[in-house]
């Protein structure tokens, strides 16, 4: 049997040409050669499996390639060539600094520079890893770094170019990899795949290249592991379930829920999601990115920002052409305040479910006027105005002139006449009853409660207990705990509620707190009049210093020769 390669190993580039997604980069590298302008270090940086290493393997090879070719790449076939591709060449070394970060490690390094190579112009020394080294180690390379032989170039790696010593930075030429987009990965994974004699689906490669997350290597695993549960037909279908990606289709379900506002609908079909075993933040995180996909398709200059298969992107089209962009807009807000409060919130799925039923209500239609609103109208008309008196009848004899009264109101507009501040179509409510309020825009019509606020009567015993209450809700709070436990109110006339304490750090502690407190007392006593006074009060027999001060005067009187002491040595005590 065959020994099996992965294809990450297998399809690693060998060329120039052949490393995907860093085009300029590569460009800037072989113009450098055909120039003969080679740097004498070069810093490779960025994201994992984008192709650092296998750039600087392929640079130290050409550099050292008898015959380049006319495109700038490695000819294969000198010894130099030879002897790379067979990994057999001492001129090129690779030295993995996440295992070998020492100082001795450095210094043998150093040593081996001195030697010239034997076959080639250079020899070049490819340190991975490089921010792992220890930082004697960065200072024992720094001078070898700045001037080494004329014959040694230095190549070093890193994913992590913010732990790089500022001076080795500065004897570097850095090269910034950039992460490798989902088209480019898709089409390299199609080659692979049509090298290999697997039957793919393009939409189920633009899966696997957004979960590579920009890293071919990631991309490559991936395949192979899904070509090895399809048994070479990978399908869409597949990636998702092999993958646990949550399908594109749930979400255009749910927008065309949220389109006809059709709340069952969408709570159906979040409650198949979780069923299904996706956490729901992914979920929400999912739906956000779907409503800014919709977005940028409703605009033919940000269809770029779509990175995704052509057919997905056709069905985004589609569906953006129904959503309205005021929509769009609300819709990623709420879905990303959703995001942002999901770790604190104590009921998650609810809190999913009320952002789910929001988003529905921004599709709902605006409710009708009610048929209050012309009868409130008519009541006003009929308030403001006097009604028309009946034309007298006819009469034998002419009656003689009398003098105009003024009309009546008719007793209906008598019995609906509302007060100025609250208008009403009701007659008047007896009394104790509370007292509504008609609200009428044109959107629909609200009764608001503007009932007198609460009075019941209470005692000591009570505010105590509403006191103490409150003190155990606050057990972390120490220092406020204490003084509410040591320092109970006394009830002063009806609704005063009057503390007795000891220095201005506890009234600063309570005058802090006084709003949230009278909130809680007042819903607990059922009485929004009560309110807080403090006073500070030190008794004889029990004084309490909280500064310095209070302390140096506690002091002088408890030991009268203290003072004598402070003056006889010409103290200053703060």
């Amino acid at each position: 049997m065959e020994n099996y390669i992965v294809s990450a190993r297998k399809y690693r580039p060998s060329t120039f040409q052949s490393v995907v997604g860093q085009k300029a980069l590569t460009q800037t590298l072989k113009n450098a050669i055909d120039a003969g302008k080679l740097a004498h270090a070069y810093l490779f940086c960025g994201p994992r499996g984008v192709g650092k290493t296998s750039c600087a393997r392929i640079f130290a090879k050409t550099i050292n390639c008898l015959h380049p070719t006319e495109a700038g790449e490695a000819c294969n076939e000198c010894e130099s060539c030879r002897a790379f591709n067979e990994q057999r060449s001492y001129n090129i070394s690779e030295l993995d600094a996440a295992s070998n970060n020492s100082v001795d490690d450095i210094r043998q390094l150093v040593d081996q520079v001195r030697i010239p190579p034997q076959i080639g112009k250079y020899k070049v020394y490819i340190v991975d890893e490089v921010h792992m080294l220890s930082t004697a180690a960065f200072n024992a390379f720094l001078k070898t770094l700045e001037e080494p032989p004329h014959h040694a170039i230095f190549i070093l790696a890193t994913t992590e170019k913010h732990k790089i010593l500022p001076t080795i930075l500065s004897r570097c030429q850095v090269y910034d990899f950039q992460r490798i987009t989902i088209a480019d990965i898709a089409e390299h994974l199609q080659y692979v795949a049509a090298q290999e004699g697997i039957v793919a689906e393009a939409e189920a490669l633009g899966v696997i290249a957004q979960k590579a997350d920009g890293g071919m290597r990631d991309a490559l695993s991936i395949f192979d592991q899904i070509a090895s549960f399809t048994a070479g037909n990978i399908t869409y279908n597949a990636v998702i379930e092999n993958l646990n990606v949550l399908d594109y289709e749930y979400y255009f379900r749910l927008t065309d829920a949220f389109l006809s506002a059709n709340v069952p609908a969408t709570l159906l079909l979040y409650k198949e999601i979780c069923d299904k075993g996706f956490e729901s933040q992914h979920f929400v995180s999912g739906l956000s990115n779907h409503f800014r996909n919709l977005l940028v398709s409703k605009d033919a200059a940000t269809l770029s920002l779509l990175e995704m298969g052509e057919a997905t992107a056709k069905r985004y089209g589609e569906q953006a052409t129904k959503c309205d962009t005021r929509l769009l807009y609300k819709a990623m807000d709420l879905s990303n305040k959703c995001d942002l409060d999901y770790r604190v919130s104590n009921n998650k799925r609810f809190l999913v479910e009320l952002m789910l039923i929001q988003i529905c209500q921004l599709s709902m239609p605006a409710e009708p006027v009610q048929t209050v609103q012309p009868a409130l109208q008519s009541v006003r008309t009929t308030a403001a105005q006097p009604q028309p008196q009946p034309a007298p009848q006819a009469a034998p004899k002419p009656a003689p002139a009398q003098p105009a009264t003024p009309p009546k109101p008719a007793p209906s507009a008598q019995a609906y006449t509302p007060r100025p501040a609250t208008p009403r179509p009701t007659a008047t409510p007896r009394a104790g009853m509370p007292v509504p309020s008609i609200r009428i825009n044109a959107q629909k019509t609200e009764t608001t409660d503007v009932s007198e606020k609460r009075r019941n009567p209470f005692n000591q015993d009570a505010l105590v207990a509403a006191w103490l209450k409150y003190a155990e809700t606050i057990p972390d709070e120490v220092a406020l705990y204490n003084t509410m436990l040591t320092h109970k109110p006394t009830l002063k006339g009806e609704i005063m509620c009057h503390v007795e304490i000891e220095s201005t750090i506890q009234q600063s502690l309570i005058t802090l707190t006084k709003d949230a407190l009278l909130a809680f007392i007042h819903n607990e006593l059922q009485n929004d009049y009560i309110d807080l006074e403090t006073e500070i009060k030190v008794s004889n027999e029990r004084r309490v210093s909280y500064n310095t001060g209070d302390i140096l005067i506690a002091m002088k009187e408890d030991n009268p020769n203290l003072e004598k002491a402070v003056e006889m040595l010409n103290l200053e005590i703060d």
